[in-house]
């Protein structure tokens, strides 16, 4: 098969499609025959070289995707060969085929076709197991997403909204404020010229925000210390803004705050916590909004596999709205 490798780390031109060995499903796994996979931050920071896969994942990038079960491996059972089909993967992403764990993969949604379809498995299991899992977003909560046009910020405007919360986001034009306006988001707040503290304090009538889900680390964390209401729940899932600051112990404490910081590449694929348990709720909570229309993937813009740097390059000058996806 063909799959983008990375013979040494760097810019987007160290991506290269070449010819590598076939995976082979092991037990409990299925080997999918790739349509589509999507460009995630993670994949960037592992072309830089400063994000390697977990032990025993496919060296190649790529965190999702979606195609059709092309063989089934022993011990796999309610999958056959054919069946259309989307997975959460630790890697393998941009190829032509990949082995996943039969317990990481989804069917389509109804209304979603194959290439659509490989712009959900990471979103809508990062928005889940984070801010309904974790942080227990309910009806009436107000609710703030950094970063509302990604990917991840477009489906979590929409689930949150779906759920009944009062849905605030951050972006960086006038274009993506409409976009996320039009998805659900209640207020969504310029960056660059707004101090997103004394937006959702006024908006909520200094309430402030019971949940963030926070996508730059470092540079936002007081601030978003500062935002939390009484027992609100901070969520940080990506660095973006850095990896070290200081932490204000007393406001937490005024306020029975809570910080939590996870990944989910790095979750084991089965037992508590497991990428199996986080996709078989989407199944049970997410796949049904989909398939209604509540909920819909957003996608950018779909780019030929085997020119993943430009893909690269679209991502890191963070004018897309949604996911940036590869067809195979």
């Amino acid at each position: 098969m063909r799959a983008i490798t990375l013979p040494t780390s760097g810019g987007p031109e160290v991506l290269t499609w070449a010819d590598v060995p076939d995976p082979v499903p092991g037990v409990g796994e299925v080997l999918i025959e790739v349509a589509a996979s999507a460009v995630n931050r993670a994949d960037v920071l592992q072309r830089q070289g400063t994000y390697q896969p977990p032990p025993g994942a496919s060296p190649y990038p790529g965190l999702e995707c979606s195609g059709r079960i092309g063989a089934v491996g022993s011990d796999v059972s309610g999958w056959q060969i054919g069946d259309e089909v989307c997975a959460l993967l630790a890697g393998g992403g941009y190829a032509e085929r990949v082995a996943v764990p039969a317990g990481q993969v989804l069917p389509i949604p109804a209304g979603v076709d194959v290439v659509t379809a490989a712009a959900l498995p990471e979103v809508t299991c990062t928005v889940w197991s984070n801010v309904f899992m974790l942080a227990h977003l309910a009806a009436g909560d107000v609710f703030l997403v950094h970063g509302g046009s990604s990917g991840i910020g477009t489906m979590a405007i929409q689930l949150a909204a779906r759920t009944g919360a009062r849905v605030f986001c951050t972006v960086g034009t006038p274009h993506k404020r409409e976009r996320c306006v039009e998805l659900g988001a209640e207020v969504a707040i310029d960056y660059r010229t707004e101090d997103f503290v004394e937006r959702v304090r006024d908006a909520s009538g200094g309430h402030g925000a019971d949940v963030v889900l926070d996508n730059m680390g470092a540079a936002y964390l007081g601030r978003n210390v500062d935002v939390l209401a009484t027992d609100g729940r901070l969520v940080v899932i990506g660095m973006q803004g850095g990896a070290r600051a200081e932490l204000n112990i007393g406001a937490l404490l005024s306020k029975r705050a809570s910080v939590s910081a996870t990944a989910l590449r790095s979750r084991p694929p089965t037992g508590p916590g497991g990428k199996a348990e986080i996709v078989a709720q989407v199944l049970e909570h997410v796949w049904p909004a989909i398939a209604a229309g509540e909920v819909r993937p957003v996608v950018d813009q779909v780019v030929p596999m085997a020119d993943a740097a430009q893909a690269h390059r679209l991502l890191e000058a963070s004018e897309h709205v949604g996911k940036i996806l590869l067809a195979t």
